[in-house]
């Protein structure tokens, strides 16, 4: 019989036939394991002896090292799961710069053109119309829910006071009131009302902000359009 070749010869050039994760299973080396023996562990005990006082208990007793629980639940309760998570507000979009106009996809103001004021800490966008263009308050709202445009508004001589954060829209709830047998059954309608702080804040952007929109021709008028799309048009074909 002739000489037994390599099982992985070598082409022309020096270069082996096949790469080293081949060869692994040609070899069958996932058959062979290596295993390396630790140190051995020494058992512990189940049980401990302990002295025991009295003439008729005996001198001793073997007690378990590790006891059971002695009271168990009635019903099968599900534990908890560690929660490792956190909660990160997310980037800001590249195209997304305070000044940005932004075109609203939800909401009861979808369709709006809106400009972007700046992201809170939550990771929301904080957007006005303005107000008195086209009905769109300081609300906030997600970056996934809006398209960015090209348009910019120079809004460096806006100052947006330091109280407007996440807690500035949250709504207080009123601690519930017991009824009496009477009123059980009366309906009280309660609407929600605007603070005045709300409205002072409202009208201090607005004022300046429409400084800023009326110095760019026909900008006041492109806020306060809608956007819509007609038969043919398509958004991802678009120039915003």
């Amino acid at each position: 019989m002739g000489e037994r070749g390599s099982r992985n010869p070598l082409l022309p050039g020096g270069v082996s036939r096949y790469c080293r994760s081949k060869m692994y299973a040609r070899r069958a080396q996932y058959k062979k394991r290596k295993t390396v023996a630790g140190p051995a562990k020494e058992a512990k005990p189940r049980f401990v002896t302990k002295q025991v006082r009295g003439d008729k208990n005996g001198s001793t007793r073997n007690v378990p090292v590790r006891t059971t629980t002695k009271m168990y639940p009635t019903e099968d309760v599900r534990p908890k799961l560690k929660n490792r998570k956190v909660n990160k507000p997310a980037r800001l979009r590249s195209s997304i710069k305070p000044g940005t106009v932004l075109i609203l996809l939800s909401n009861a103001h979808r369709g709006k053109r809106v400009v972007f004021l700046k992201q809170l800490k939550s990771g929301l966008l904080l957007v006005t119309g303005p107000y008195r263009v086209n009905g769109c308050p300081l609300r906030r709202v997600d970056q996934t829910y809006v398209i960015a445009t090209k348009t910019q508004v120079d809004i460096s001589n806006v100052q947006i006071p330091e109280r407007v954060d996440d807690a500035y829209f949250r709504r207080q709830t009123k601690a519930r009131k017991s009824k009496n047998a009477g009123e059980m059954f009366e309906e009280k309608d309660t609407k929600y009302q605007l603070s005045d702080a709300r409205k002072a804040d409202q009208k201090a952007v607005d004022a300046a902000l429409l400084e800023s929109v009326k110095k760019t021709p026909e900008l006041l008028w492109y806020l306060r359009a809608k956007f819509t799309l007609h038969k043919g048009q398509y958004p991802h074909n678009m120039v915003f």
